[in-house]
């Protein structure tokens, strides 16, 4: 198996030494995300806004490797306060419907660029 970068024009780029995300096999490994716009700039707004974007960073960069968020094993999300994890809840169940994947969630003292909110994920590539 070889390992290969994913990168999508639809996300922002990464902002570091990193690929947007890596397959191996039919897995996706994607990088965190946060809330930047394809200009690389931080979403105005508050938590809510924020974690919309960072949803629509991950579904362009899942999209790229041949995934959605049907497929997603495991989700981390990294929150700079944990008192807005019920709006977040509320927001990232938008998202995966009826699909429950494997999830952790950390309260960390700082995120990249001052975020509120930042999320990777793992998925499997559709298969049909």
């Amino acid at each position: 198996m070889t390992i290969q970068a994913i990168a999508t024009e639809q996300a922002p780029a990464a902002i570091g030494p990193y690929s947007q995300a890596i397959q191996f096999g039919n897995l996706i490994f994607t990088s965190g995300q946060i809330p930047l716009g394809i200009d690389g700039q931080v979403v105005e707004g508050g938590i809510e806004e924020q974690t919309h974007q960072v949803f629509r960073n991950l579904e362009a960069v899942l999209a790229e490797g041949g995934a959605k968020f049907e497929s997603v094993i495991k989700a981390t999300v990294f929150l700079k306060d944990m008192s807005q994890f019920a709006k977040v809840n509320e927001i990232y169940a938008s998202y995966f419907g009826n699909h429950k994947p494997a999830r952790s969630t950390v309260e960390v003292a700082r995120l990249p660029k001052d975020v509120y909110v930042e999320i990777e994920v793992i998925a499997a590539t559709i298969v049909e």
